[in-house]
């Protein structure tokens, strides 16, 4: 007696009910054997596989929940998912899941949600078993089975594993906002109805099914439909290594959201318990900023925790305050990593700068401790402004026209190029552990708060040679584009990133669905 209620408390407690392991008619395969195989021989093959269990390394999905909750609905939500885990987990696995995703997705508006393709794939690729890549990718059709609802995962799938069909179950809408409830499981006579009409095959007479312990569905109907089945145990995936950058199917270059750190319960459980002292260290940060001399403000902000590392060229003849020399101000062209990459340059130099910008919100312009030149997206009246400002003062632009995360730089705007023969790049890069300091979607007014936030953020800046004469438009006849393309290949070299032709619009129609205007 006692060892059935083992038994049963097990099944109830951890939500896991045991696998069948007598499969009738086809064997399984450690999944490891793939890699035995020639993979050549599966490109014309289709795959049907459990996403969770066949290429995340990680059992665990309340990360992907805590993201959706977090990004979706702030921290009041982001704290209610991190309450009720601990109840979800006494539940069974189908209770659990249904638990999560109401907490995560009720009343959040369909048409605003895009952190299937925004925020998600970030963390999906970065949990992939490097195996288990290599194994999925060989097939020449992927058919991919998820428990998470579909809206998560359908576009990660497709885009960047080339899945093919995705076969997993919606959260149900009403007017416009889920209402938090999974709709019936219908992923199962889905799946079986496909193959059994070959509608997933094409020219193709069988299939490969690759799955992991629980079995998703029962097995013994989509057996009837493949050749070979591969099983993914626990002890194999804690063998996997993670996929390396350089594996990605492409590269990852954008992507948005406030949390920097993958949002384990514990790694969660210490950004809630870090908050109450976090906030008033930021706004601390910010006030200091805003009010202190720009010739100590360094320095205080180094007693707070934040680091700023400053490397100036090695030229004994490199001049700190040009304008006492000189009637037009230094133009200084730098990456854009956040919006406080010209105050941060103001602290390094100790002198006060012109700021160019594009779209600073009000409040953040209002509070600003530099001037700020608000351009207006017209090529002539833009290099007007900018004319007049090198004339009162030196001044900071940021010819990416957004921010960029990753080790990449966005394609520079030739305007400033054109506007002065005394230019000098200026690398940088940023160090946050906790919050990003920069976003796509949301009111920007908040992303100084949430860099400041972190416990030890760090700013490098690489204030670099000034360019010669020969390699700009007024001194060296050189064109827009060749002018910028040369700052970025400089400012690129000096950080050991990578230049592409990526632009502003670019970024914002990939994390937004739209301009950025």
């Amino acid at each position: 007696m006692a060892k059935y209620i083992f038994s049963f408390l097990t099944r109830v407690l951890l939500g896991r009910t045991k696998a069948t392991t007598n499969i009738d008619a086809k064997p399984t395969q450690r999944f490891a054997n793939i890699a035995k195989t020639s993979l050549e021989g599966f490109s014309s093959e289709t795959l049907v596989f459990d996403f969770e269990g066949t290429l995340l390394r990680s059992s665990s999905l309340f990360p992907y929940f805590m993201l959706v909750a977090f990004e979706a609905g702030g921290f009041l939500r982001g704290l209610v998912l991190l309450l009720a885990y601990p109840f979800a987990c006494m539940l069974n696995q189908e209770t659990m899941l249904s638990m999560m995703v109401f907490v995560c997705f009720a009343g959040v508006s369909r048409e605003s949600f895009r952190l299937g393709s925004a925020v998600l794939p970030k963390f999906f690729l970065e949990d992939l078993g490097r195996e288990a890549f290599d194994g999925v990718m060989a097939f020449g059709q992927r058919v991919a089975v998820t428990r998470l609802p579909r809206v998560m995962v359908e576009e990660f799938l497709k885009e960047w594993l080339g899945v093919d069909t995705v076969v997993g179950r919606e959260v149900a809408v009403f007017r416009g906002r889920f209402t938090g409830l999974m709709e019936k499981n219908e992923a199962r006579p889905q799946l079986i109805r496909l193959l059994g009409e070959g509608r997933l095959m094409g020219s193709r007479a069988t299939c490969v099914g690759c799955f992991s312990e629980p079995w998703p569905f029962d097995h013994h109907q989509l057996l009837a439909h493949c050749k070979e089945v591969y099983m993914v145990t626990p002890a194999e995936k804690r063998n996997w290594q993670l996929l390396p950058r350089e594996k990605y199917p492409k590269p990852l270059i954008f992507h948005d959201g406030k949390l920097a750190f993958r949002p384990t319960p514990l790694a969660t459980l210490a950004m809630f318990m870090w908050l109450p002292l976090g906030l008033p260290l930021s706004i601390l940060r910010v006030t200091l900023g805003v009010l202190l001399p720009l010739s100590i403000s360094g320095l205080v902000l180094a007693m707070t925790g934040m680091q700023t590392t400053v490397s100036k060229p090695q030229n004994p003849n490199f001049d700190p305050n040009p304008l006492a020399n000189s009637t037009k101000g230094i133009l200084y062209a730098c990456n854009h990593k956040t919006l406080l990459d010209p105050i941060f340059l103001s602290f390094a130099l100790k002198k006060p700068l012109a700021a160019a910008i594009y779209s600073l919100s009000p409040f953040n312009e209002a509070i600003s401790p530099i001037q700020t030149v608000r351009l207006a997206r017209d090529r002539e009246r833009d290099t007007k402004l900018m004319q007049q400002a090198l004339g009162h003062s030196d001044l900071v632009v940021c010819p990416e026209g957004t921010t960029c995360r990753e080790r990449y730089l966005l394609r520079f705007s030739p305007l400033f190029a054109r506007v002065s023969k005394d230019i000098v790049p200026v690398a940088i890069d940023v160090g946050v552990s906790m919050f990003y300091g920069s976003t796509a979607r949301g009111p920007k007014c908040w992303d100084p708060v949430f860099h400041c936030m972190n416990p030890n953020p760090s700013y490098t800046l690489q204030i670099l040679e000034k360019l010669s004469t020969s390699c700009t438009c007024e001194g060296g006849g050189k064109s827009g584009v060749e002018a910028a393309n040369y700052v970025q290949s400089q400012i690129a070299g000096a950080l050991g990133f990578e230049c592409t032709l990526l632009t502003r619009k670019d970024k914002y129609m990939i994390l937004a669905g739209n301009d950025g205007r």
